[in-house]
């Protein structure tokens, strides 16, 4: 598996940088783009990478509808896109007025891909996941929200998925934001797939401060023994701190290429 970080918080290089996320991901014949920033950043930096995101892709994956994930989607066209059916819903920062869900709407979505909308797993190739839906299970992760959803009711995101790529009997999960929780997700990837072992984690854990979250996150991480972990984007440098003490991470910015 080939992972190239077209879009991210944080500069690489000479490429630009947003708030934002976007994945170019090879997994044997199959390209995939998950998630698109929400602007076109991720084109830009695919260009002066050699990456030409119009032709080479075989298919987008939206991981949930936040403006910071999909607002890219309208510089795209003429694609397969899959996501859960919850990702087209307005929705709001508690007391805000503005719209912090996709740019585009459902019927525009639907004019410009072939939409694929699946709350259920969805197998990709035979080695690659869309998870759908993420089961809230444990005891200390997606328990609050910073948002509401268009009826003002709170938001708890559940649209949030990810990608699971099958290697070698080994697991590599991929993350937009984990607003279900990374944990949560981890143990439902494996119960998916019927696979224990996890080689390694990457994308958006969601988490804002080393706090008693943080810190459950890191025991559970430890017991899974992970080899690769990568957590970027909506991981704030608190929690990135904390992850850094106890795994020594790499900082993940745009350009960066991670071969698994």
């Amino acid at each position: 598996m080939k992972l190239t970080v077209l879009s991210e918080n944080t500069a690489g290089g000479s490429l630009l940088a947003e708030h934002g996320l976007s994945y170019y991901i090879e997994v044997n014949e199959t390209k995939i783009l998950l998630d698109t920033g929400h602007s076109d950043v991720f084109k830009l930096n695919a260009q002066k990478l050699g990456i030409n995101i119009d032709d080479d892709i075989d298919l987008v994956v939206l991981s949930h509808g936040h403006w910071d994930h999909g607002g890219g989607l309208a510089f795209l066209k003429d694609k397969k896109l899959i996501t859960h059916p919850k990702s087209f819903i307005k929705r709001y920062r508690a007391g805000g007025d503005q719209n912090i869900g996709l740019t585009l709407n459902k019927e525009e979505i639907q004019s410009r891909y072939d939409l694929l909308i699946s709350e259920e797993p969805y197998y990709i190739t035979d080695h690659v996941v869309f998870l759908g839906g993420i089961p809230r299970l444990n005891d200390f992760e997606a328990k609050t929200t910073p948002f509401e959803d268009e009826y003002r009711k709170p938001d708890f995101v559940p649209d949030d998925s990810a990608i699971v790529v099958i290697q070698d009997n080994q697991l590599i999960i991929i993350t937009g934001c984990s607003h279900s929780g990374i944990c949560n997700i981890i143990e439902y990837a494996k119960k998916v797939i019927g696979i224990s072992k996890v080689l390694g984690v990457i994308g958006g854990f969601h988490l804002k401060y080393n706090n008693l979250q943080t810190q459950n996150t890191i025991e559970y991480l430890k017991k899974q023994s992970i080899q690769y972990l990568y957590p970027s984007h909506c991981t704030a440098l608190p929690a990135l701190a904390a992850f850094y003490d106890v795994f020594k991470i790499e900082q993940v910015k745009t350009g960066m290429v991670i071969n698994l």
